[in-house]
């Protein structure tokens, strides 16, 4: 059965393989023997190699141990776990702050918590997967609305009954086509309509905005927004993800979020990492500055070498190839030529709209963007996009 189903799979192009890389995430890294710039890493201000993430992880480590050894309600909560709440609710401004291992997670335990079966959930038609199951899992009506159209949202909002709880889920920076939601525009019509707005945050904590504290802050709606939930496996440089909002919503989910009650608890040196990698976002603007050049740099030079570029306001630059058996070949002539940036295909994204997403970051010189460029130009005209 499986066998039938790999070889359909693998006749669309579809099939996926694991890539082991012999090097921890960076600008550049050893693959098959030799030294690749990566370009598809979320690791967006370099935190995961930074000396200092990593010394907090090996300190943290040889105080409490590997893992932390039962959820945070036994006896899994330590030190570590407390600080970084704090800290990320101090840098979020918000009350408090709950941990969660993944922000897969996060989004199956928050989102159905939040509503009933009775209620009615709006949701972007390209958010996240966690964010379409965690919606599916509350059991309520579900519906999806036209991406960033907040016109639709409107007019589903309407036709709901009056006393029917409402939630619109979004999330704030697209993670596939590097565009933001509407957030103000949400927020408004949350607040016309008495619906909530739940925003994943994934890709614009630790990026947008003037102090990073993402895409809330870029669009100056932080006070509209109660709460949103955000990860700590991208800018941040570690792993996990977090719930920021008011302190009584915050100590509800920690007793009914089911993927935070029954589960492990993140261990020690991941919280203490992003707790040092958050400390060093506020410390060093000079990081996101650096991001933003460097992903001019690469737009810029994409769109002079020919490829048509969507106008975005993010480091994630997709370069729209169709079908997935094209953007393999794109991927591949890449690697040929020393640049590691993988096609995305359904079902990550839509059918016929097969991508190589392009992720840019704080330590990419302009020798990386350079040589990245030539490769780009190569295999645009190999593969006849150019």
């Amino acid at each position: 059965m499986f066998q039938e189903k790999l070889r359909q799979m693998a006749d669309e192009s579809l099939t996926r393989r694991l890539r082991t890389l012999s090097s921890g995430t960076g600008a550049t890294v050893q693959f098959g023997g030799r030294s690749i710039i990566l370009l598809c890493s979320n690791d967006y201000l370099g935190l995961a190699i930074h000396p200092a993430v990593i010394q907090a992880a090996v300190r943290a480590t040889e105080q409490y141990g590997t893992g932390a050894g039962a959820s945070r309600l036994i006896c899994g909560t330590l030190p570590p776990h407390e600080e970084l709440e704090s800290a990320l609710a101090r840098f979020k401004g918000t009350e408090s702050v709950l941990l969660f291992g993944s922000g897969y997670l996060a989004n199956l335990g928050i989102i159905p918590r939040l509503i009933g079966r009775k209620g009615l959930i709006l949701a972007d038609r390209l958010c996240h997967a966690s964010l379409i199951d965690g919606c599916r899992l509350s059991g309520a009506d579900f519906r999806v609305y036209r991406h960033r159209d907040s016109s639709h949202v409107e007019s589903l909002l309407k036709r709901r009954s009056s006393n029917r709880p409402a939630l619109i889920v979004t999330d704030g920076l697209f993670s596939m086509d590097g565009d933001l939601a509407p957030l103000p525009e949400l927020a408004s019509l949350a607040k016309r309509y008495d619906a909530m707005l739940y925003v994943d945050d994934a890709h614009g904590t630790g990026v947008m905005g003037v102090n990073g504290r993402g895409t809330l802050e870029h669009f100056g709606v932080e006070h509209e927004i109660s709460f949103h939930m955000g990860t700590l496996g991208k800018a941040l440089g570690s792993s996990g993800a977090y719930l920021a909002g008011p302190r009584d919503m915050v100590e509800y989910l920690l007793n009914t979020a089911r993927p935070f009650l029954f589960t492990t608890a993140s261990p020690p040196s991941t919280a203490a990492a992003a707790g040092a990698a958050l400390a060093i976002i506020q410390q060093e603007p000079d990081r996101r500055a650096r991001l933003w050049s460097n992903r001019q740099r690469l737009f810029q030079g994409l769109q002079k070498i020919g490829f048509r570029m969507t106008e975005t306001i993010s480091p994630i630059l997709p370069i729209l190839i169709g079908d997935a058996a094209s953007a393999v070949a794109f991927a591949e002539h890449l690697l040929a030529h020393g640049v590691y940036a993988p096609a995305i295909r359904p079902p990550t994204v839509p059918d016929d709209t097969s991508r190589i997403r392009v992720t840019v970051t704080s330590e990419h010189t302009t020798d990386h963007i350079d040589a990245a460029l030539h490769a780009f130009e190569s295999a645009g005209q190999a593969t006849g996009l150019l």
